[in-house]
């Protein structure tokens, strides 16, 4: 029974644990009974815990407090299924894109207010609306580009989004994924959207140019087109570098140089490759994660490229099934959210090794993989994780939908002493 911060233990519990304590301790150099017995004060809670543990278990049991933690703050139900959810920068709105049962898409714009969400609109548009960024949009307008079922590359001002501010037939088939650059102040150079298809390419778009993408990445004639599930932007450090990472359901990772125009480096996985994205986008490379079917996630450092090697990685086993998404935390890029697709979330740290490159045996200078290491996890679902999103603005304050038609806003606590 707790009494204030203590426990109120029998004299009996208290010469049992003086017994055991002074046998464990007492054998030291300099350890007194008051020693001994200042040990004994620490055990709060520790016996509500379900027994007596003694000293390195007791720092143990106390160390699980300090862990950070994942909250379900507020969770809705809604009546479509939900594919992609982003939030609005600078404020406490966020929107869901997907498709009502009768095969119309949708947009609703959701705002935080007093623990509750508030459906300030909704947006029904003739295809399903497969996904969304933000990202080559200017802080002011903050408009929404989003690609469909259709092939169809919209951009949409949430205030009159009656008619799009921006269109292309942009792919034969339905546009898998989308990411954007250049715009939120994140990434140097012309703000641009990329866009990943079932057509196999791989499109990149100016908004400000109309009707043709300003780079194509298709496979060669002859050779396979393979279904492209992921895209990402990255290197984007100064007005010239940028390069498009994609990932397809073969287990291919391609990198594409956008300044030369080529492909600068590619690998397999082995895996469908679920989910691509750099820790920044507007640094110089450093570590890119690549999720897959099956349940594992590869963290490539991106800083070193050897010349047949490639980039060095390490992989993880992170979930029992497939990883459907990865996040970086915008305020500290060595951490990381993953979703799976037995509705869990994983929150990873990444450390570096002490050196982030070393010589081959032919004096070649090659990447060394760090380690990761997993803080915290939670089930929120019985269904697959589909999108995920972090607040720009609001650390460890997150979005998340799932195919049981709900989305989820989350508190995760304590980043900030990691």
């Amino acid at each position: 029974m707790l009494s204030g911060a203590h426990l109120a233990l029998s004299e009996l519990t208290k010469s049992n644990l003086l017994g055991r304590l002074r046998a464990e301790y007492g054998k030291r150099e300099g350890q007194t009974v008051s020693n001994v017995w200042s040990l004994v004060s620490r055990l709060v809670f520790c016996r509500g815990l379900g027994g007596v543990v003694a000293g390195g278990e007791i720092g143990w049991a106390m160390s699980a407090f300090e862990k950070p933690q994942i909250i379900a703050h507020i969770q809705k139900g809604l009546n479509y299924t939900v594919f992609d959810c982003k939030w609005v920068p600078c404020s406490a709105k966020f929107v869901t894109m997907g498709n009502f049962a009768r095969g119309t898409g949708v947009i609703q714009l959701y705002e935080i207010q007093h623990g509750d969400l508030k459906l300030l609109r909704e947006i029904e548009k003739a295809k399903p609306i497969k996904c969304g960024t933000f990202g080559a949009a200017s802080l002011q307008q903050r408009y929404l580009a989003t690609g469909d079922f259709g092939g169809n590359l919209h951009i949409w001002n949430l205030e009159a989004p009656e008619t799009p501010v921006y269109s292309v037939k942009g792919h034969k088939e339905i546009i898998n994924t989308i990411d954007g650059i250049g715009g939120l102040g994140i990434g140097e150079g012309a703000p641009e959207i990329v866009t990943g298809s079932r057509d196999g390419t791989v499109k990149v778009w100016d908004p400000r140019q109309k009707h043709d993408p300003v780079a194509n990445m298709e496979a060669v004639q002859g050779e396979n087109k393979r279904d492209c599930w992921t895209v990402a932007f990255g290197n984007a450090y100064n007005q010239e570098e940028r390069v498009v990472c994609a990932g397809y359901d073969n287990g291919d990772i391609k990198l594409f140089d956008l300044r030369n125009m080529s492909l600068r480096w590619e690998t397999n996985i082995k895996n469908g490759v679920c989910s691509l994205e750099f820790d920044r986008k507007d640094i110089s490379m450093n570590k890119l994660v690549a999720t897959s079917l099956e349940g594992k996630f590869h963290v490539f450092d991106m800083r070193t490229q050897h010349p047949t090697k490639g980039f060095a990685s390490v992989s993880e086993k992170a979930h029992k099934s497939t990883v459907w998404q990865v996040r970086h935390l915008p305020q500290n890029r060595e951490l990381f959210l993953t979703a799976g697709g037995a509705g869990s979330l994983h929150l990873w740290k990444y450390e570096y090794p002490i050196q982030r490159s070393k010589k081959d045996s032919e004096g070649v200078e090659m990447g060394v993989a760090g380690s990761v290491s997993l803080l915290q996890n939670v089930t929120l679902s019985t269904q697959p994780i589909s999108s995920l999103d972090w607040s720009p603005d609001k650390r460890g304050l997150c979005i998340c939908s799932s195919f049981d038609q709900t989305v989820r806003v989350l508190i995760v606590t304590k980043l900030h002493k990691i």
